[in-house]
């Protein structure tokens, strides 16, 4: 069966039911009909006190047109988990819709080791994306009304940095005119659409700790200059209130179920090619306090995603991991050593040795951080012995376990060894032992170079007169204490996504840096990334249809 087949067969309970297997009373959900609800903030404070549970990291090699299976590996460890009879939820991200309608499809997990319901999730689901996209634009259009009414902030029409939003990819949005057609409508300017997960709406959503909290930092978000070059807040326009107001039902987290009907919250969706790459903060916060293990994953390979998640995440959250699992596949690592995608299920033990390389330098890159990883091969039926061998072997003589893992055909009984593996090192674990790529005090110039250096393997940075002189002045503004948040193609550790493998001897050009107030990171764009995605010469909505019986086709 396709994995949408698989999901509308499913054996789901009522929400209330998977709730009390982490001990929410039905009074304390919001529900979203019989299958979704959100966990209301007055229960998630009463649980503060509450012991945290051990944090497990899901992360990955570079992806491939092979694939991975990053989320299905954390779905089916929870399972896992709970087959064992360990206490877990997995925290994940929220599908955005322009991935759904591009080039990747749904990202709900596959196979046996899903999260439900599938259609739901993928597509509008609670709304706390709309809900996102709305409180930003809200604030655009505060911007252009204060202008229109006699800009009495005097906020410089060339230096507004607030742009506009829609979770969709849309190229031709990158750059635009607004406000045309005559004196009623405004002053012409120039202005930009980013995908909403780029947002720092969302960025912020996903570090806020509190709806106190969320307002403070969508106050302090810097929206333009004035032509003194002294900043305008967010605050300034009145718009945190009315901002707030659009976001309080959506920072709840919400609760879903896998096939196996044990707990997971799903919420919140950065990207980790363009932005920072985890679910919120308040998920996986709440996560702890309610099980003895909570899952999450970190967007695309460890080179993005799990660097983001240790040098943001836990930097602003006070999180310390106590084991990382990296996803790798016989196939992923057959591409990374020059295979191309039609000749992946011939058996190529020479390739997978090449590709290894890959998986080897982000193992080297976790430990980096003094953490221990495990190695969680996801299995593909077309897999050899010999090949699977190479793997295995390779990851022992860097002293690392690597599992076989086919939780896509067996759900949690093919990762019951991975999960008890992971128990294991989650146990011993010494989270004193863990540290940053950086620290808080290093000029942002040199934090940028010390992501490049040490986890990318860059000779350096490219950086112009322009740009450095940009980070200099964030810095005597008060901001030289913030961690970056590097926009990289998720394909490969350098800036050229046809550099597959572990590549050496290449630098790490520059192209802009934003100042993100509100969230506390400086965003930091290098080669040819784009915060606005475009769409495939053959997009996934080309597929995505309701057939005769009213059934969604094509999301998968």
């Amino acid at each position: 069966m396709s994995d949408i087949e698989i999901a509308r067969a499913a054996k789901k309970i009522h929400i209330r039911d998977v709730a009390a297997k982490i001990n929410i009373p039905e009074e304390n959900l919001t529900p979203y009909g019989h299958d979704i609800a959100k966990i209301n903030f007055d229960f998630i404070e009463k649980q503060q006190s509450n012991p945290d549970g051990k944090l497990i990291l899901v992360t990955a090699i570079n992806p491939t047109p092979a694939g991975e299976g990053k989320t299905t590996t954390s779905v089916g460890l929870n399972d896992g988990l709970n087959a064992i009879g360990k206490k877990s939820i997995v925290c994940l991200r929220e599908p955005s819709l322009g991935p759904n309608f591009g080039m990747k499809g749904g990202a709900a997990g596959g196979g046996y080791a899903q999260v439900v319901p599938m259609e739901e999730i993928n597509l509008h689901f609670t709304g706390d994306f709309h809900a996102i996209t709305s409180a930003h634009n809200l604030l655009s259009s505060l911007i252009d009304n204060h202008i229109y009414w006699g800009n009495e902030l005097g906020i410089d029409q060339r230096r507004i940095t607030w742009g506009r939003v829609v979770d969709l990819g849309d190229r031709a949005l990158r750059k635009v005119n607004v406000n045309l057609g005559g004196v009623s409508n405004g002053f012409p300017r120039e202005d930009k659409f980013d995908i909403t997960v780029a947002s720092e709406i969302m960025a912020i959503f996903c570090l806020a700790t509190s709806i106190k909290d969320l307002q403070k930092r969508i106050g302090d978000i810097i929206i333009a200059y004035k032509r003194d070059k002294s900043p305008i807040y967010a605050r300034d326009v009145k718009a945190d209130g009315p901002m707030t107001v659009l976001l309080k039902n959506a920072l709840m987290p919400n609760l879903v179920q896998t096939l196996e009907n044990n707990p997971a919250i799903i919420h919140g969706g950065p990207f980790a090619n363009i932005a920072h790459g985890c679910n919120t903060v308040i998920a996986t916060q709440t996560g702890l306090k309610l099980a003895d293990y909570v899952v999450t994953e970190a967007g695309f390979g460890a080179d993005l995603g799990a660097e983001k998640f240790l040098d943001i995440k836990c930097r602003k959250a006070g999180l310390k991991p106590n084991a990382v699992v990296i996803v790798a596949t016989v196939r992923a690592l057959k591409s990374h050593g020059g295979v191309e995608k039609a000749d992946l299920n011939t058996e190529n033990v020479s390739a997978v040795e090449k590709g290894f390389a890959n998986l080897q330098r982000h193992i080297e890159n976790i430990q980096s951080f003094g953490l221990q990883p495990i190695v969680a091969i996801n299995s593909f039926t077309l897999d050899t012995e010999a090949e699977s061998k190479v793997i295995s072997d390779g990851c022992e003589k860097l002293n690392v376990k690597a599992v076989l893992c086919s939780h896509w055909a067996n759900g949690s009984g093919g990762t019951k060894e991975l999960a008890e593996e992971v128990v294991k090192i989650a146990k011993s674990s010494d989270t004193s032992k863990f540290t940053f790529t950086y620290e808080d005090d290093v000029s942002l110039e040199d934090k940028i170079r010390a992501v490049a250096q040490k986890i990318y393997r860059a000779d350096d940075i490219v950086i112009d007169k322009t740009i450095s002189d940009q980070l200099k002045g964030f810095e005597d503004s008060g901001y030289g204490k913030l961690p970056i948040c590097i926009a990289k193609t998720q394909y490969s550790f350098s800036t050229n996504p046809a550099l597959r493998g572990a590549p050496t001897g290449f630098t790490v050009p520059v192209r802009e840096v934003r100042l993100s107030a509100g969230a506390g990171f400086i965003v930091v764009v290098t080669g040819a990334i784009m915060t606005m995605p475009g769409l495939p010469k053959v997009p996934s909505a080309n597929s995505i249809m309701l057939d005769e019986k009213g059934l969604i086709q094509g999301l998968f």
